[in-house]
Order: C-alpha cells, then structure tokens, then sequence
C-alpha cells in the first residue's frame, strides 16, 4: 500500500547550513533532527531527502564527495534510531564548470524532477504527502508537486520568512522553528497541530528557475 512521504530539504533543515558542505566531517545534524526523523519513520511515512547540490557542477567537490556525506547523515541518524527511505540530489547548475553537470535540468528545485524520481521508484501516496524545507525554492517545489510546504526557521528560514516571504506569490502551510515542530504539524500533535492546507498552483505561465 502507498505510503505518504515526508519530503525534507538537507542543509538548514535536517543538518546545519554550512554553505558547501566539502567534507563529511563539516555535515553537522541540527538538535533534535535525529528524533524527528524517528518519529516520522514510526508513524508510517517514508522519509525523503531532496536536495540542490550544484557544488559538483561549480567544481567545488566531485559528485562522490555528496554520496560519502550522505553516508555520514545516514550514520548519525542511526544513532537517533532515525532512517532515511531515499536520498535524492541534483548536482546541476546552469552556470556550473563541469561537464556534464554544467546545465539546465528537471531536478533543480524547485522543479520536481527529484520528487517525480522518488515517486517513481518508491510507492508513495503523493496526495498525502509534505516538503519541508528552509528556503522558499522547497515551497515553490511543494506547490509544483501538489503537496503542502513548511517552512522552519532554522538555515535561512528566518531570513526567508522575514525578507522573501512577504514579496512572494506562494505561501506555506505554516512556518515552524525546526524539524521537530514540522514533525508535531505533520502528525496532528502539540500545539501546531492543523490540517493540510490547501496548496496553490504558481501564477499560470510563471517559470520558477
């Protein structure tokens, strides 16, 4: 039977926002990431990174730089009891150096390409599915996909929400301090606790890069 996804952006979401993560040893989990992610994972919903790495296409690591790091995430979530179900990236940007990363393409967020490649190698319930991430790029992305977006305050959360937020045409489902909260919303637990809002589709026409 499908099962609802938990979308989660990685940098300032799941880990500290570091810039270019370019060794595993700089990948630090925020507090209380481990313990979200556990609470998704009993709760029955398949836990999903998605993540821009374009740090492989401007020459800064090489893609397998990416792999070994998320061998680290996974490791210590462990220790949280915390798995992840698929890990997902886009090492793309069009104004990157290195063949063939160097380009435009359907992965980047907020383009869905990442979600469309989980969905078509996991059996997921898209319809009862969320983004959670710290920049509007992850809300646009859970409005190209039809899910809900929550933004958290932590990476440049705070900064998105005070200076992108109030000038953009999309919102959130709610805006929350951190993972934790996103997990109490998601589940309909604690103070937090709402429905799935309704999701807007971007303005017709609109092509978010």
């Amino acid at each position: 039977m499908p099962k609802p996804a938990v979308f989660l952006d990685r940098d300032g979401t799941i880990n500290e926002q570091m810039g270019y993560i370019n060794h595993p040893s700089r990948l630090v989990l925020l507090p209380g990431a481990g313990k979200a992610i556990r609470r998704l994972n009993r709760s029955g919903h398949l836990v999903i990174v998605v993540s821009n790495q374009s740090g492989v296409a401007r020459g800064y690591f090489p893609y397998e730089l990416v792999e070994e790091v998320h061998e680290r995430m996974r490791g210590l979530l462990a220790l949280d009891g915390a798995l992840l179900d698929g890990v997902f990236f886009c090492p793309h940007h069009p104004g990157g150096s290195v063949a063939p990363f160097a380009q435009v393409c359907g992965c980047r967020k907020p383009r869905t390409g990442l979600i469309d490649e989980a969905v078509g190698r996991l059996d997921i319930d898209l319809e009862r599915s969320v983004v959670v991430g710290d920049r509007m790029d992850d809300i646009e992305l859970a409005h190209r996909a039809g899910v809900p977006g929550i933004l958290v305050r932590t990476g440049y959360g705070l900064g998105e929400e005070r200076y992108i937020l109030p000038r953009h045409p999309l919102r959130p489902a709610v805006v929350v301090d951190d993972l934790t909260q996103a997990v109490d919303w998601i589940l309909g637990e604690g103070s937090l606790a709402a429905p799935a809002a309704a999701v807007e589709a971007p303005p017709a026409g609109k092509e978010v890069l």
